[in-house]
């Protein structure tokens, strides 16, 4: 079985028929998924959907560096009270990201800072954000040297050379969609084959990042956890490895990583 580890299953496009998403994924081979917590709206919302799935669903709690301009004393106590609960299995998903700067930056490295001393402060694993940004992330990083537990860099779609430093950090990396992507994501194909195996995850981030690839494509476009199969065979035909090769490294590295049951 599978394990989505980012899935916006909070997100409004699922509204209608968000329980057929998850029966869906479920028929697909998922049997489990880490639903995203991205801001102080959803964040609480995540942690509510995964109450309802117990062992199914698990939540991360944080304030993505969009949302970084709501990260305000009172968020960060909003931030620790969830993580309170057991069913929040990650700090984040927070990180920096230059390339869009809905967030002031230096407001994006303040939220940030807060954030990785929740993980100090609980021993929680990262659920991390970079884009445009990596000298900074990598700076502040270093910053709590000795002190973090586990940090995955979700959603990794970035150089050679910053896969490079993640590696050499012992983070792992989540592997989405994008590799599906011609346009922006061919370089990808090359690079997931240096992912060591036990630092190797993968996830939709659903509704986004669709496969460009996938047959047929979905009228509405909008990304679904049932679709994680395809990308696991996507990973396994660049890494030269069988689908049961790949499904049994991720499902087996996700579950250490957040430490779930079983």
């Amino acid at each position: 079985m599978l394990i989505d580890i980012g899935a916006n299953l909070t997100h409004d496009s699922f509204d209608r028929d968000r329980g057929e998403v998850i029966e869906r994924a479920r028929a697909a081979g998922v049997g489990r998924m880490i639903i995203t917590g991205a801001s102080r709206e959803h964040s609480p919302k995540a942690l509510e959907l995964a109450k309802t799935h117990p062992g199914e669903l698990f939540a991360t709690a944080g304030v993505h560096p969009h949302h970084a301009s709501e990260y305000t004393e009172e968020c960060d106590i909003e931030m620790r009270a969830l993580h309170a609960h057991a069913e929040v299995v990650a700090v984040g998903e927070t990180g920096l990201d230059y390339f869009r700067d809905f967030s002031p930056r230096p407001m994006q490295r303040k939220a940030f800072e807060r954030q990785l001393q929740i993980g100090v402060d609980t021993g929680k694993p990262l659920f991390l954000h970079q884009r445009d940004a990596h000298a900074d992330f990598m700076a502040m990083m270093k910053n709590f040297d000795g002190k973090l537990g586990l940090a995955v860099v979700h959603c990794f779609t970035g150089t050679r050379e910053e896969l490079f430093d993640y590696l050499d950090q012992d983070w792992y990396i989540g592997i989405t969609g994008w590799l599906c992507d011609e346009r922006r994501g061919a370089h990808l194909r090359e690079l997931v084959k240096h992912i060591p195996a036990n630092r190797l995850m993968i996830e939709t981030d659903a509704p986004y990042l669709m496969p460009r690839n996938l047959q047929p494509m979905p009228k509405d476009r909008r990304n679904e956890p049932m679709y994680l199969a395809h990308i696991a065979e996507e990973v396994a035909r660049d890494r030269g490895e069988s689908l049961e090769a790949v499904a049994t490294a991720t499902t087996g590295a996700a579950t250490a990583f957040f430490r779930l049951p079983g």
